[in-house]
């Protein structure tokens, strides 16, 4: 089937099982950025952005991307260099896994209004770190919220 969306700013047009998962079909595009950490949705490694919002791309079908704007963590390196320089400069990871989903699900927060360390908290939850301790990557996110 074919299956058309913008990918990281471009128009896309791939033939594709629409109920493959959006994870496999986005790493077998060579965007190797997006981790496979559960495979179930819960730990965040593959978040994706879809129209604004974080999304699972382990239980996302690519078949529910048809004319949607999605950006992975090689289009927000791009979009969103601060972002990433934030992290780095806050020492907001470790072994690499998670970072991509959190960058991810941070660069979301212009979507909400996260005006406070306690509602940013709820809204990262759905990422999991074992290796940080979370308080370098609240850090880096909180900073990036007061300047964006």
């Amino acid at each position: 089937m074919k299956i058309t969306f913008s990918l990281n700013g471009k128009g896309i047009e791939l033939d594709a099982d629409p109920m493959s998962l959006a994870l496999d079909v986005i790493r077998g595009l060579s965007l190797t950025g997006t981790k496979e950490g559960c495979g179930v949705g819960v730990c965040g490694a593959c978040t994706i952005m879809v129209n604004g919002s974080p999304v699972s791309s382990c239980i996302c079908l690519v078949g529910t991307l048809s004319d949607k704007d999605v950006w992975t963590i090689e289009g927000l390196a791009e979009k969103k260099p601060e972002l990433i320089g934030l992290f780095v400069e806050n020492e907001g990871m470790q072994c690499g896994i998670c970072t991509p989903g959190q960058i991810v699900a941070a660069a979301a927060i212009d979507s909400v209004a996260a005006s406070s360390k306690e509602e940013i908290k709820k809204y990262m939850a759905g990422n999991l770190c074992r290796c940080t301790g979370y308080q370098t990557i609240l850090s880096a996110v909180e900073e990036y919220v007061a300047i964006d």
